[in-house]
């Protein structure tokens, strides 16, 4: 799961009609079949939300955002479409997967009601997703989810991040505070834009906080039920203050390392290199840009990065030595995956319009691009790129919405060819967890 922003939200949700609940998955409709054609847009026969099904039982697995530990992946939605304008977040949406993809009716409303923990007997109003990764080593997926503790401004501020643990029945029961201890603490900023890796490459989770002043808090996982890492050692010395997910090994040396920007929004940034001691080394400076993610888009034996900004998309191939190049038109946020199976990544620019750059032997081309065309109108976002049906391609989930009140999450399948960009396998509407 990627999460742009640490505790910034979408301004609300998405594109279809006021009544859709749910469709290409009717009561006793195959999740993942294609839908059938015959409406114009979206090309996909409207149903009502199906009966709410209940959770698989999972033995653990080792799949990324399995929260259920049933081997297959699901999907994590913040911003739920709500009933009326203005009304409150209803929480955190989960769409469990099944073998050939997501089973929209295979849900769960994750809300601060039902669980979330109280700071100082208070419940929280935001509840949100950061990120997600299996924090105990047991084999299921847990959810860091963050929140907005009292706080009087005085001092240091409590941490404002709790962790959902995953189960044979996916994420139930209450969350549990965040352990930071004092040592891995400096100023007086949130501990929070927490960043999930294998940083210090002992094969256990864990995890990188924002601190202060140029530093980053490192707790080693694995973390206890009750939210505590391993061990946690002084902040460290970083080139920004915005750590950003998710984290990948990009130079191939069994250390998860992490991308860390000097700002929010348009800034520098720099690839943080793992190691025996945590991320403690800065390799490749990357120029100023809105988005930044990692990829193996060619030419090199380690990972790539794109840089979006509005001007042009710069490339950095072969971190951390990362020789220069330029792709346009450009892209303001970006996405990578692997859609074909072929073992590159194609770069998906979601700025104005939604365009695939496949990856090449001789790297990213601007020629002839892919143009995905989403269903249905108004402004659409990336949700996911992670291959949902297990078939070792990446899939797209993608989310349109208008207004606070209708939105469309469609879901395109990768195959042998690429990326299905015309018709989604799968649309339903997040007004389906309204009625959980």
């Amino acid at each position: 799961m990627r999460v742009r922003s640490g505790r910034t939200c979408w301004a609300a949700a998405l594109g279809c009609t006021a009544l859709l609940l749910l469709a290409a998955c009717g009561p006793g409709q195959d999740a993942a079949a294609p839908a059938p054609s015959s409406s114009p847009s979206p090309s996909v026969r409207v149903a009502q939300g199906p009966a709410l099904l209940p959770v698989p039982r999972g033995d653990g697995s080792r799949t990324p955002d399995d929260f259920n530990g049933d081997g297959h992946r699901d999907l994590v939605l913040d911003d739920l479409v709500k009933a009326q304008a203005h009304a409150d977040d209803p929480g955190i949406g989960i769409v469990y997967g099944g073998p050939r993809g997501l089973v929209p009716g295979t849900r769960q409303l994750l809300a601060p009601e039902e669980n979330a923990a109280p700071t100082d007997g208070q419940l929280p109003a935001l509840f949100e997703a950061e990120a997600s990764c299996d924090l105990d080593g047991d084999g299921f997926t847990d959810l860091l989810v963050s929140t907005d503790p009292p706080y009087d401004g005085q001092g240091q501020p409590p941490v404002p991040l709790q962790v959902l643990f995953g189960s044979p029945k996916g994420l139930t029961g209450k969350a549990v505070h965040l352990t930071v201890p004092g040592r891995a603490r400096v100023g007086n900023d949130w501990p929070d834009q927490p960043v999930c890796g294998d940083f210090d490459g002992d094969g256990a989770k864990d995890l990188v906080l924002h601190a202060s002043g140029g530093q980053l808090s490192f707790l080693h996982g694995p973390f206890s039920r009750k939210g505590a890492p391993r061990a946690a050692a002084a902040p460290v010395a970083s080139p920004g203050n915005v750590p950003t997910g998710p984290a990948a090994d990009v130079d191939r040396d069994g250390y998860d390392d992490l991308l860390v920007r000097t700002a929010e929004g348009t800034g520098a940034s720099a690839v943080v290199l793992g190691g025996p001691e945590g991320p403690t080394r800065t390799g490749a400076l990357l120029p100023a840009g809105i988005d930044v993610v990692f990829g193996a888009f060619g030419r090199g034996e380690a990972l790539d990065a794109a840089v979006g900004a509005m001007g042009e998309t710069s490339l950095r191939y072969d971190l951390p030595t990362a020789a220069r190049a330029t792709l346009a038109p450009p892209g303001s946020m970006l996405d990578a995956a692997d859609f074909d199976g072929d073992g590159l990544s194609e770069l998906l620019s979601s700025g104005a319009r939604l365009r695939l750059f496949p990856g090449r032997a001789a790297g990213l081309s601007a020629t002839a691009p892919v143009t995905v065309e989403p269903p249905g109108t108004g402004t659409t976002r990336v949700v996911s790129v992670a291959d949902l049906d297990g078939d070792g391609r990446a899939d797209l989930t993608v989310r349109t919405y208008r207004g606070e009140t209708r939105d469309l999450v469609a879901v395109y399948p990768g195959t042998k060819r690429g990326l299905v960009a015309r018709v989604p396998a799968l649309t339903f509407s997040t007004a389906a967890f309204l009625s959980h």
